[in-house]
């Protein structure tokens, strides 16, 4: 049996423009240049957010902005912070002061935790604080006659959870068997908590900075995560994640890619999601500007923001579920870019 962690944070309402008047679930993707922050919104108006990239003002003022003025919150419900590298935690306590933030779900403080993140953020004001485990799903609000919505830690601190959320996941063996492993990354990258989000049929895979040789054991020898509509594209676009056994198992159909203007999206990468044959399209927070030659993009349509960070607007991609959950909408607001897919049967 899966464990549900008990709802332990204050029940005050939140108004969203974003979910609350049109039956949608909502996704975005800020741009904190090479970190990580994605803001979901649901139908219930209840928030969770993905990290709070780096420290300083410009991520949480950026963060606060998508939230505030776009999707029309009060606060953050939920926050997973997702390891405790500075690009995915620097910038929670200053956020904390702009919105309250209601519970937070983390590793906590953990046995052989090789990057500290410090008092700065152990304390930083919130409703309450939950350490995360494989097998968890968070606490939501349902959508009275709606699409069920689901958060579910599959994975964190390099341990898993030991039976899949969809009964009938097939694995890939032919995958399994071409699995090559890669050096040890010591850091905290593979200590990434992996969450699966649902919305009836719509799902959603991110796992923080997961490693290669951890990402593996997400689908080998089984299929913990099953087939998924969106990908995000993990630890930005570096090649110490980013497993193609993961890719050519859980299938699927749109990558988005929260990469900097010199940071991810390298070339091995992005060969291996432009051979993932359940892609239909690929999309990058940012265009890939590294001087060194190693550049790859995908068409100019499908980028947020084409300039380096000194110059850059912070432009957000956005995915819009239908409230029955049967398509989604991607859109670039800042372009005018939108582009409707089909949720997987």
């Amino acid at each position: 049996m899966k464990r549900t962690i008990a709802l332990l944070l204050l029940l005050s309402p939140t108004l969203s423009r974003a979910g609350s008047n049109d039956g949608r679930f909502d996704i975005y993707w800020i741009d904190v240049e090479g970190g990580a922050a994605t803001l979901m919104v649901t139908p219930t108006n209840e928030s969770i957010l993905i990290d709070t990239g780096n420290p300083g003002l410009r991520d949480p003022n950026r963060i606060a902005h998508v939230a505030t003025k776009v999707a029309g919150l009060q606060r953050i419900d939920h926050l997973i912070t997702t390891h405790y590298h500075r690009d995915h935690h620097g910038g929670a306590s200053t956020l904390a002061t702009l919105l309250p933030i209601g519970t937070v779900y983390d590793n906590g403080v953990f046995e052989g935790m090789p990057d500290d993140p410090g008092k700065d953020y152990f304390e930083f004001k919130a409703g309450n604080r939950v350490v995360i485990n494989p097998g968890d799903s968070i606490p939501m609000r349902q959508v009275a006659d709606g699409q069920p919505i689901k958060i579910s830690c599959v994975a964190t601190r390099k341990t898993f959870a030991t039976e899949s959320l969809v009964a009938d996941a097939t694995t890939n063996e032919e995958a399994c068997a071409s699995h090559r492993p890669k050096d040890r990354d010591g850091s905290d990258n593979a200590n990434s908590v992996a969450s699966v989000i649902e919305f009836g049929a719509f799902r959603f895979y991110d796992a923080g900075d997961l490693t290669w040789n951890q990402e593996m054991r997400l689908v080998c020898p089984k299929n913990l995560v099953g087939e998924v509509d969106v990908y995000q594209v993990t630890h930005h676009g570096l090649d110490t994640s980013n497993n193609p056994v993961v890719l050519e198992t859980i299938k699927p159909r749109v990558a988005i890619m929260n990469n900097g203007h010199t940071k991810g999206c390298l070339p091995e990468v992005f060969a291996n999601l432009q051979a993932t044959k359940s892609l239909q399209a690929i999309y990058q927070v940012h265009k890939n500007l590294r001087p060194d030659g190693s550049v790859n993009n995908v068409s100019d349509e499908f980028i947020a923001n084409h300039k380096a960070a000194d110059e850059c607007d912070g432009n957000y991609i956005k995915l819009s579920v239908a409230p029955d959950s049967k398509s989604y909408t991607v859109s670039i607001p800042a372009s005018g870019h939108e582009k409707t897919y089909q949720t997987k049967p």
